[in-house]
């Protein structure tokens, strides 16, 4: 009897492929950057106009009793779809605080002072070219780094790139968005609705007390936290991202079943399943086999905590889908120099990141490493560290998301293109001297 897993057609030639490709850590990367040169090939095409009209002027509208929701498409992504991907933000977050890269000082220490550098000096050199006028306020722009397209750059290296610095990108671009949500939490926050915000917080008391009793259903989770905690937030002022990064915190990382208990239970499920006589006239289970399996799958259910469970789960749908159509959304960047000059706006988000994350996360730790403060991490050298602050300076999806929240549009509507062109700018620019830095790096290790 053939014991292989038999593949259909479809199998072979869309889902095992399809699965393949979405399983690679570079995928994301790349279905990010298509469309993001998608949107930017359709604001400098013929059809710009139809396109931003696309996104700006259709609106979906909710209403409930007094409560009414109108936005355009543009903001449901950046307020709904986006609120998806901070909720996996804050399960990672979670994840590294309580037993990752950044649950202990010791491991902690270099990752965030470099996130630190990383996103003071920007803001900084943003506030030299703009300080005292009208874009004072993009100061946040240039502060953030994209993970995905960062850490895409990276694992296309391989092997000539050390685990330690993989690592520690990582570290550092969780800690870099843990300082991008207090960022946007404090200083880019509409007039605030007292109750509404009392409300939310809570429901996420409300959240946190369930937690604490025992409750792991993650629909209860999902009911109480868009219901609750999202919706109360978005109504509130307070950017709803923020409530998705506090539900996530709420979330039960602790398995309802420990590890003794998950493998004596198995032994013996395994056992049953093989004592089954089987019923060889039809391919399928029998009933009886079935329910065993069932008995297994809940047992693997319940041996995983519900944060991870929803990490894992929805990962390839943020990657695949929240994240391209962000950049669907957002990324429409008219590529126009004024004549051939470049704005304060654009010199600033530019500099800032290509010049700004390179002195604070380059810069800053090769100090504290020279000074003795922290020690070289394993496989670490100078010049793959300039090359990772190259790679930082690319701050394609969040310094797009905190554009949209930085500028009043309708007081000055070129600034959040001007904007955007520094990103794209410095993103590009930062990963291609990143990625030859490294590759140069790796050559001299051999």
């Amino acid at each position: 009897m053939d014991d292989k897993i038999k593949l259909t057609p479809v199998d072979k030639w869309l889902s095992e492929p399809v699965n393949r490709f979405m399983s690679r850590s570079t995928s994301g990367g790349i279905v990010l950057f298509l469309a993001a040169v998608v949107a930017i090939f359709m604001a400098n095409s013929q059809w710009a106009e139809q396109y931003v009209n696309f996104w700006d002027n259709n609106h979906i509208s909710f209403s409930f009793n007094d409560i009414s929701l109108s936005h355009s498409l543009k903001d449901w992504v950046n307020d709904g779809l986006m609120s998806i991907f901070f909720f996996v933000v804050g399960l990672e977050l979670k994840r590294e605080l309580t037993t990752g890269e950044l649950s202990s000082p010791k491991k902690a220490m270099l990752p965030i002072i470099a996130a630190i550098g990383g996103m003071v000096v920007p803001a900084l050199i943003y506030t030299f070219f703009n300080g005292g006028s009208d874009a004072a306020h993009g100061w946040g722009i240039p502060m953030a780094t994209d993970i995905a397209f960062a850490l895409g750059v990276l694992f296309l290296l391989g092997d000539r790139v050390p685990t330690s610095l993989k690592v520690f990108l990582t570290a550092l671009a969780i800690a870099d968005d843990l300082g991008a949500v207090l960022v946007i939490a404090i200083f880019y926050t509409n007039d605030l609705s007292l109750l509404n915000l009392g409300l939310g917080l809570g429901f996420f008391g409300l959240l946190i007390i369930s937690n604490l009793i025992g409750v792991k259903n993650t629909v209860y989770y999902a009911i109480i936290g868009i219901g609750g905690v999202w919706l109360c937030f978005l109504l509130s002022g307070v950017h709803a991202t923020i409530a998705a990064v506090l539900a996530a915190f709420a979330i039960p990382s602790t398995a309802r079943v420990h590890e003794s208990y998950f493998v004596s239970k198995l032994d013996k499920l395994r056992d049953r399943f093989r004592k089954i006589d089987p019923d060889d006239k039809i391919p399928n289970l029998t009933g009886e086999q079935m329910e065993c399996v069932e008995d297994i799958q809940t047992l693997a259910k319940d041996s995983l905590p519900p944060a991870i469970r929803l990490e894992h789960s929805m990962h390839n749908f943020v990657s695949f889908f929240v994240m391209p159509v962000f950049a669907l959304a957002n990324a429409a960047i008219p590529i126009s120099l004024g004549g051939g000059s470049l704005s304060a706006v654009t010199i600033g988000v530019a500099l800032g990141l290509l010049l700004g994350k390179v002195l604070g996360v380059a810069g800053l730790t090769a100090l504290l490493i020279k000074l003795k403060v922290v020690a070289m991490p394993k496989g670490m050298t100078y010049f793959n560290l300039f090359g990772l602050g190259f790679l930082a300076a690319i701050g394609f999806t969040m310094s797009l998301f905190v554009t949209e929240l930085a500028f009043d549009v309708n007081l000055h509507p070129e600034f959040p293109d001007q904007a955007k062109l520094g990103i794209l700018i410095a993103s590009g620019l930062g990963g291609i001297i990143g990625f030859i830095l490294l590759t140069l790096a790796g050559k001299k290790k051999n």
